[in-house]
Parts: C-alpha cells; sequence; structure tokens
C-alpha cells in the first residue's frame, strides 16, 4: 500500500525536525520548506496528498501561498499547522482552500489524526478552536478570496509582506521578478488605497493582517 505523500512548510527548523519524527514512519515525507515562496515551487515539483504548513513565513506567507496553488488548481490538500486562533485567520485558511486547521500546540496528538481525516476527504478543525467558531468556517469553505485585504491585489500583499520584513525595492524587484518601477508603483497604490503616509503604517497594517510577525 503506497503511503501519502507529505511537503512540510514552517519557517522554524526545529518545527520541521518534530513533525518529521511525528510522521516519518506512517508517511512519506518529500520536503521540507521555509518560506512560502519555496512552498508553491516544491507543491509544483513534488505534487504531495499532503501539504501541511504554517500561517507565518517569510517571503509569502501560508495564506497566499494556498491562494496561488489554489488558483493553479493544485490537487494537495492543505492543513494549517499554526498558534493563530483569531476567528479571522481561521476563515481566510478554509477560503485559500485548507481542509484542516490545528494549531501547534496540539501538534503530537493532533496531526496523524487530521492527515487521515483530510485523506478520507473530511475536514479537520482543532477542538482547541472555539466551537462557535465552526458555522463561520463551513461558510468559509464555500467562499473564496480574501475578505479582510479584499482592498489590496496578491501581488500587492507580496510587496506588503516583504516591505514589512525589510526588504528594499531592488529586493523586491529580484524576488518578484518585476522591475523596480513596479515595485514602487504597487507601493503607492497600497498607501493611496489604504489612506497610509508612511512606511511605519504599512508595517503595521502588515502586522494586522498577519503578513509578518511582531
Amino acid at each position: 500500500m503506497n503511503r501519502a505523500r507529505i511537503l512540510l512548510a514552517d519557517d522554524h527548523v526545529i518545527i520541521i525536525e518534530g513533525l518529521r519524527r511525528i510522521l516519518e514512519e506512517q508517511f512519506e515525507l518529500v520536503g521540507a520548506v521555509t518560506d512560502g515562496m519555496a512552498l508553491v515551487e516544491a507543491a509544483k515539483a513534488h505534487k504531495p496528498d499532503i501539504i501541511v504548513l504554517d500561517i507565518s513565513m517569510p517571503l509569502l506567507n501560508g495564506l497566499d501561498a494556498a491562494r496561488i496553488l489554489q488558483k493553479e488548481s493544485t490537487a494537495s490538500k492543505l492543513i494549517f499547522l499554526t498558534m493563530h486562533t483569531d476567528s479571522y485567520f481561521v476563515q481566510e485558511a478554509f477560503r485559500a482552500g485548507a481542509s484542516g486547521y490545528l494549531l501547534k500546540q496540539s501538534a503530537g496528538e493532533e496531526l496523524i489524526t487530521a492527515i487521515n481525516h483530510v485523506l478520507q476527504k473530511k475536514t479537520y478543525i482543532s477542538p482547541l478552536i472555539a466551537s462557535d467558531l465552526i458555522p463561520l468556517i463551513i461558510k468559509s469553505k464555500n467562499l473564496t478570496g480574501d475578505q479582510y485585504s479584499s482592498n489590496l491585489t496578491q501581488r500587492q500583499r507580496q510587496v506588503l509582506q516583504l516591505i514589512a520584513e525589510g526588504k528594499s525595492m531592488k529586493e523586491i524587484s529580484l524576488l518578484l521578478d518585476i522591475s523596480i518601477r513596479t515595485a514602487e508603483s504597487h507601493k503607492y497604490e497600497m498607501m493611496q488605497n489604504l489612506g497610509i503616509k508612511t512606511n511605519a503604517e504599512l508595517i503595521q497594517y502588515a502586522i494586522k493582517l498577519g503578513l509578518v510577525s511582531i
């Protein structure tokens, strides 16, 4: 019997090693990456059955990485493993195509159960998440897009995250394979649309969206 193929994505190597120890006896681990851009590329290359990913990751956060994979009709099922308990993140994860959502604090007990549920085409939601969120999550599964940051395009969110991570316009242009002028244009349009005047305000907004951690 073929073992399910798993791809891991988390920016903390110690977390990846811990997950590897939990999973390697029952599943085939096809790779582990530490940022969202690498996740998208690895998902295309390996075509895993399951991707276990965090929300907060450098270069491209897990939500936007999931949205990219959803648009490209990637067949991999997504299980978010994160510290985020806020209802916004839970809903956006399912809007981005998640099949499971659990918290890192319970990964040792729940992750294998979550993977097996998802492999059986079921949805897994950690019992640690408040039960009153369940109706909202079910509703979110029937929606697409990003409710909270819908006034930003996906590319603008990428530029915003990289600005918040301290990248220069030149670095952003290289990472996203766009011109410096285009990167600056995205920044200007964001600031106009959001009514933001300074980089500090942009960074605060990125933290509010969960694109970067404090």
